[in-house]
């Protein structure tokens, strides 16, 4: 039995892992947790599950324990806001790692962004020149694990596009607006758009953190130019417009004829309906292939995929 210490259990992607943890194994889990109520699931279910009321930014206050700790798996993260991402996302996130005895602790799971990373999962610099405060300061957190006394026990994981969400778990921000792409849909799919993506559900990541816990000495390829361990989560790359049109069939429409939307006409109709671009907006419509190598599913370690294709992420998402 393992002593399990997690942050962002009351995240979308948190609350599937830390269920997971709670109904499938006996592990002694210590939940940091701001808000209990924002909680949905049964943190009483069963003995050893210890919920500590409190936020990243008195992290100090956990030193005791966190120096007993077996496993950190430290998914909580600040959004917004220049100052407290920094804070959160870079200053205390390393404060937990450092107080982490690297004598008895095992291994550190590291949520970051597949958003710092280019094509050959090396840093994409434009990431911190350009990214929002949230990818900026995971560039910025990431670049400092491999200085880290602790670095070999850190596997740092980066998630594509996350989907997940139902009547007890929040739903991520993706699929809080996954209805909207279904009303527009009828619109959408006479357009061509270059572009790729990765994406993949949080139950499926919850499956691959779950196995990672149980098989202790998985190491991956490492990459981000770094001497960190890491994997990126998501299902194979998948183009715009194949996306397009497998959510255009799972509506029951059809597409005859498409127009490409080509860079300079999308950029005629930013200036003519007058709208707002951030930088990171900007790199991203000009980069547009977010795509990755060697990303993994809970298919690449002999498990069942819980959401491989849009149709099944359209069904599990109650579309």
């Amino acid at each position: 039995m393992k002593q399990i210490f997690i942050t962002g259990a009351s995240g979308c992607i948190g609350h599937y892992l830390t269920e997971s943890l709670i109904q499938n194994t006996n592990h002694e889990l210590y939940l940091l947790v701001r808000n209990p109520a924002k909680l949905k699931f049964n943190y009483q279910a069963r003995p050893g599950i210890h919920l500590l009321v409190g936020d990243m930014s008195q992290i100090e206050k956990y030193s005791d324990l966190l120096f007993k700790i077996n496993i950190a798996i430290l998914a909580a993260t600040a959004w917004g806001g220049k100052e407290e991402t920094y804070e959160i996302n870079v200053v205390k996130t390393l404060s937990l790692i450092k107080l982490l005895n690297p004598q008895i602790c095992e291994r550190v799971i590291y949520f970051s962004t597949a958003s710092i990373l280019d094509h050959h999962n090396q840093l994409l610099l434009p990431a911190s020149q350009f990214g929002h405060d949230y990818i900026r300061t995971k560039y910025q957190c990431f670049e400092q694990l491999s200085h880290l006394a602790i670095a070999n026990k850190i596997l740092a994981v980066f998630p594509t596009l996350v989907f997940g969400g139902e009547q007890n778990k929040p739903y991520s921000h993706l699929s809080a607006g996954i209805t909207d792409v279904t009303k527009w849909i009828g619109l959408i799919r006479w357009f061509s758009l270059d572009g790729s993506f990765h994406f993949i559900h949080a139950r499926d990541i919850a499956k691959i953190i779950s196995y990672l816990l149980e098989n202790p000495d998985y190491t991956s390829s490492s990459a981000a130019q770094s001497t960190v361990d890491c994997l990126v989560l998501g299902n194979p790359a998948l183009s715009v417009d194949q996306a397009i049109a497998e959510i255009t069939n799972y509506c029951h429409k059809k597409v005859y004829l498409r127009i490409p939307l080509y860079i300079w006409l999308t950029n005629i109709f930013i200036k003519l309906f007058r709208i707002q671009m951030d930088d990171w907006s900007r790199f991203s419509l000009d980069y547009r292939h977010f795509t990755y190598a060697n990303p993994v599913t809970p298919a690449s370690f002999g498990m069942q995929n819980y959401c491989s294709t849009v149709a099944e992420l359209m069904k599990v998402s109650g579309v």
